[in-house]
């Protein structure tokens, strides 16, 4: 076949393919109930528009920090939320356990998106699953499902294939997924990944959606794409959506991040286009990750009130999520037309000071505005540049890792779901105790290197006469050091100057007793300087 028949060819099979996916979004969806698809756009059963501004939470390997992870999701504006469940190759998530998801999300005004993580580099990763065997878990819980279509979004199966082919193949496999959750009776909008990993760098899932949108008799199903390494420019972003917009079929960015080891993405595109597109966006995620991955967690330690600095990007940064983000009409959000601010809440009242916390109560706000409390944010008084100091979901809460022998002036304000705030309430004064014959050491050994990294055990130790309450450690890092990953502590960095703090488990030690950390970072090839400077105080 010569060149110019097959350009030819090409673009006729592409004016097919555009045709065939209007086609698509024409067809009713009538069939549907709860969310649904009506062309490119996810409405609700009322038939106002629902945009998803949300992140993944962990729950299939942190099943304790449910309920203060989806509390402190909302309290920073998201209106949805996507639950990481397992079938069995991760500690399964019972029908029952699934319902008490389900139920946090609604406590907390959230839309549900539920995915099975099992089939993650199927056909590259050693445990995965089919999409198949993904069905049959769906099928396992359907009775936890049945009934929630107003709130459930179900994801078939998180990044089904990696970047190895398989049999069958992606549309295939996609297809006889959707078709088998229908003729089980799920009557939800689905939504499907794209394979390699779920970023789609061959285009499989672009360039068959169409195929399989068809495949699903209630036209009910949103496609994802995932946006790491491969989409780091606006050119690689911008061309993907355009394709879905111009075959009008409907997309979500389903999970992204501010960094990633094949690359870094173009997150300011991302969300930008997201916002300007109307396309729903989940970035990943919560917090948890591993070592290698900790910069992609948007809070330490599941606390909603410590934002690294991935998480002050997507949730206050531009196109961020508590400007964007509007709560799901069926929890009263009026897709956030409430412009009412919640009350002004009490006073705060400071006990149980020690010298590194103290716990403050006040009286609760109300709202009018029908969007509902989501919680409440704390604050240093410093003049203008007031410190958040944390967030909680009730009228009180307990803060950690405050200065010893420091006086404090707190107020408190309500923020509701629509993100409206209240005023300052009153100033709580308090001053921390200073401790007594507190003190540490630190010590660093076993270190492991390579030519371009090392990791390094740091160990703290109680040198004082009484136990601590919890401890800092600062070094300084080589030129060019960068920390990739760490455990036991808390790391922030600020130039090469390195600052670790104790984790939730790990902050109270008696007189003698020691805990330890470690980070690994990257250097220069060739390059054989070490941290150095390491000091430590202890509360």
């Amino acid at each position: 076949m010569t060149r110019r028949l097959w350009t030819v060819r090409a673009a006729v099979l592409s004016l097919l393919a555009v045709l065939g996916g209007m086609l698509v979004a024409a067809q009713p969806a009538s069939a549907a109930v709860g969310l649904r698809v009506s062309g490119t756009n996810i409405v609700e059963a009322s038939g106002g528009t629902f945009v998803i501004r949300g992140v993944s939470h962990p729950h299939a390997w942190y099943p304790s920090q449910l309920a203060t992870s989806m509390a402190g999701i909302k309290l920073q504006g998201a209106n949805a939320v996507r639950v990481v469940l397992s079938g069995g190759r991760w500690p399964a998530n019972s029908a029952s356990d699934v319902a008490g998801v389900i139920a946090q999300c609604k406590a907390n005004r959230l839309i549900c998106i539920l995915e099975n993580h099992d089939t993650t580099g199927y056909g590259e990763q050693s445990g995965a699953v089919t999409l198949d065997a993904a069905v049959d878990y769906w099928v396992s819980i359907q009775s936890a499902l049945t009934g929630q279509e107003n709130h459930v979004i179900i994801n078939i199966g998180n990044e089904p294939i990696g970047n190895n082919s398989v049999t069958p193949g992606w549309a295939q496999a996609t297809s006889a997924a959707i078709t088998r959750m229908r003729s089980a009776g799920f009557q939800h909008l689905l939504m499907v990944d794209a394979p390699n990993w779920g970023q789609d760098w061959s285009f499989t899932m672009r360039d068959n959606a169409a195929s399989v949108a068809a495949a699903d008799p209630q036209r009910n199903t949103v496609f994802s794409i995932h946006m790491y390494g491969v989409f780091d420019t606006a050119a690689e972003i911008n061309s993907y959506l355009d394709a879905f917009r111009t075959a009008g079929l409907p997309l979500v960015i389903g999970e992204f991040g501010h960094n990633h080891s094949d690359g870094n993405p173009d997150e300011d595109t991302i969300m930008a286009q997201a916002q300007a597109r109307g396309l729903g966006y989940i970035g990943w995620s919560w917090s948890g990750n591993s070592s290698d991955v900790a910069y992609l967690d948007m809070v330490n330690n599941f606390n909603s009130g410590s934002l690294t600095s991935w998480g002050t990007r997507i949730f206050t940064g531009a196109n961020g999520i508590r400007p964007t983000a509007r709560e799901a009409a069926i929890y009263g959000g009026g897709n956030n037309q409430d412009t009412t601010s919640p009350t002004t809440p009490g006073t705060p009242s400071a006990s149980a000071i020690t010298s590194s916390g103290a716990t403050l109560t006040w009286t609760a706000s109300t709202d009018a505005g029908g969007s509902g409390l989501a919680g409440y944010l704390v604050y240093r008084e410093q003049g203008t540049t007031d410190t958040l100091l944390g967030q909680s979901a009730t009228n009180s809460i307990t803060l950690t890792g405050l200065s010893a022998a420091t006086r404090y002036q707190v107020y408190v304000r309500a923020r509701d779901g629509a993100g409206n705030l209240s005023g300052n309430s009153g100033i709580a004064t308090f001053t921390t105790t200073t401790g007594g014959g507190g003190g540490c050491s630190v010590s660093t050994t076993g270190i492991s290197q390579w030519g371009t990294g090392y990791v390094q055990p740091v160990t703290v130790t109680n040198t004082g006469t009484s136990a601590t309450t919890g401890w800092t450690v600062t070094f300084t890092l080589p030129s060019g050091h960068q920390v990739t990953g760490y455990w036991g502590a808390t790391l922030t960095t600020s130039g090469q100057t390195v600052t670790a703090r104790n984790a939730g488990y790990n902050g109270t030690l008696a007189p003698g007793a020691g805990t330890t950390f470690g980070f690994q970072a990257s250097r220069p090839n060739g390059d054989t300087q070490l941290p150095s400077g390491y000091t430590c105080t202890a509360s």
